[in-house]
């Protein structure tokens, strides 16, 4: 009786693993991380001389060797921004244009994934495939012809001038589709059975489950929208509507020379909403661009 059952028992026990291929696994680990760890040195370079040369004197930044370690630091640089340049209106002015835009590209680009992946009517496959196809098209060829049209309509130095083009995005609709056809057809079903509307299905039951998604497109709308300066440079005419990206390159950019602390102590203001952003929603965009494109 006891041979019978150590005889199961020793046929299912796992061989030891070797040791050399032990060793093998963790000097593989170790060159990954070492890898990884001087890549993100690499990364992390920029940030840091960016940082640290917001508080030196425009003398200091343009001296040769230069020097890493502010000697004399200065915060002339940020009181230059939040005093004569009036940095709160432009932060103002980026905020409503970046938060409205974030909001309609959050419901458009549901409602357009939604029905491109739970509703079926005529040209369906032929929509998807114009969205996949504008996705292709870059934005200088469109720019010349979206400008045109904002100025027939008179937005031109306004809000919806600023925010109307980029209310939809294409990978925005790809994006919110490809997680939608996740969802289980059965349980649309279901609703449907029990009187429930397309709209009621939408808001209380595919809109509850797209979390991980809407914080993903949530936040790449933000950052396209808030970094976005070639539209604003050319939408909004005069000072009252520029947003940060338009007001860090023409105050901190002389004719004849550049202010390169100016320029500096601006950058860390313009990236600092975008990474408490990406901070706080950080395992919700890694959810987001796990979980879509399965299907």
């Amino acid at each position: 009786m006891t041979t019978s059952t150590a005889a199961p028992a020793a046929a299912t026990a796992q061989p030891p693993v070797p040791r050399r291929r032990r060793r093998t696994r963790g000097g593989g680990r170790a060159l990954t991380y070492t890898v990884l760890a001087v890549g993100l040195v690499l990364w992390l370079i920029p940030f840091v001389w960016m940082l640290l040369g917001s508080v030196k004197t425009q003398g200091e930044i343009l001296r040769r060797p230069p020097t890493w370690w502010p000697e004399s630091p200065t915060g002339e640089n940020f009181a230059a921004w939040f005093g004569p340049l009036d940095f709160g209106h432009f932060f103002v002015n980026s905020v409503v244009v970046a938060v409205v835009t974030v909001l309609g590209n959050m419901v458009f680009c549901s409602m357009v994934g939604y029905a491109l992946a739970k509703m079926e009517f005529p040209g369906k496959k032929m929509l998807f495939g114009l969205v996949m196809v504008t996705l292709m098209v870059p934005g200088v060829v469109t720019f010349v012809p979206l400008f045109v049209m904002v100025s027939k309509l008179g937005l031109v130095n306004t809000f919806p001038g600023l925010i109307l083009p980029f209310l939809t995005a294409p990978i925005g609709v790809f994006l919110m589709r490809q997680f939608m056809l996740g969802i289980p057809d059965p349980l649309l079903e279901a609703a449907r059975l029990d009187g429930a509307g397309e709209w009621r299905i939408f808001t209380r039951i595919v809109m509850p489950l797209c979390g991980p998604p809407l914080a993903t497109l949530g936040i790449l709308t933000f950052l396209s929208s808030w970094n976005n300066f070639l539209w604003p440079l050319v939408a909004a005419q005069t000072e009252e509507m520029y947003t940060l990206p338009v007001a860090l390159s023409l105050y901190s950019t002389g004719q004849n020379a550049t202010d390169y602390g100016l320029l500096l102590a601006g950058s860390v203001l313009v990236i600092t909403p975008i990474l408490l952003l990406f901070v706080f929603l950080q395992r919700w965009f890694i959810r987001g661009v796990a979980t879509t494109g399965l299907k």
